[in-house]
């Protein structure tokens, strides 16, 4: 499979590849965002420590406001916050053990229901602070919420379908 051959950094380059074709060239509507940052930031392998992952959260997302996004800091300031408590998410949802064991999850480890629950929060939190700081009050509540759902909706999907297709661990 691609995934064992590649390593770490070239699926997530892959993964920032298609990031960057995702905002440039499929802009659905303005009530969907097409994200696959925070899954970017889940699957970076747990034993990189806060401080490298928030290093390279920050050069991903600045990479993406340069190169696509059109408000400089935007995806940057929305990803932070997801790659500061990944790994409180992680022992939330999965518990200790995968840190006492000193592995990272997949689907077909864990199964399909925990790891969306963990897509899914660091989503919602991307997308939060994504579409409150994009609006900044210039936007009525209903349009948040419309984006934000059809946002999130997508965004899963996509999301989901990457971290199986890039799945690093053995069935």
């Amino acid at each position: 499979m691609m995934s064992r051959e590649l390593g770490f950094f070239g699926r997530y380059i892959l993964l920032l590849i298609m990031q960057l074709l995702l905002c440039n060239y499929f802009m659905l509507s303005p009530y969907i965002l097409l994200t696959l940052l925070p899954v970017m930031v889940l699957s970076i392998p747990l034993r990189y420590a806060t401080p490298q992952v928030l290093l390279i959260s920050f050069v991903t997302a600045l990479a993406v406001d340069l190169l696509a996004d059109g408000v400089p800091g935007l995806n940057v300031v929305a990803l932070l916050p997801v790659a500061l408590v990944r790994k409180t998410f992680i022992r939330w949802v999965f518990g200790t053990g995968l840190f006492a064991r000193g592995e990272d999850f997949s689907i077909h480890k864990n199964g399909l229901g925990k790891v969306s629950l963990v897509i899914l929060l660091c989503l919602a939190l991307f997308l939060l602070t994504y579409i409150w700081l994009d609006g900044s009050g210039m936007r009525p509540a209903w349009f948040f919420y419309a984006r934000f759902f059809a946002s999130l909706s997508a965004s899963y999907v996509l999301s989901l379908l990457a971290i199986v297709y890039f799945s690093i661990n053995d069935r």
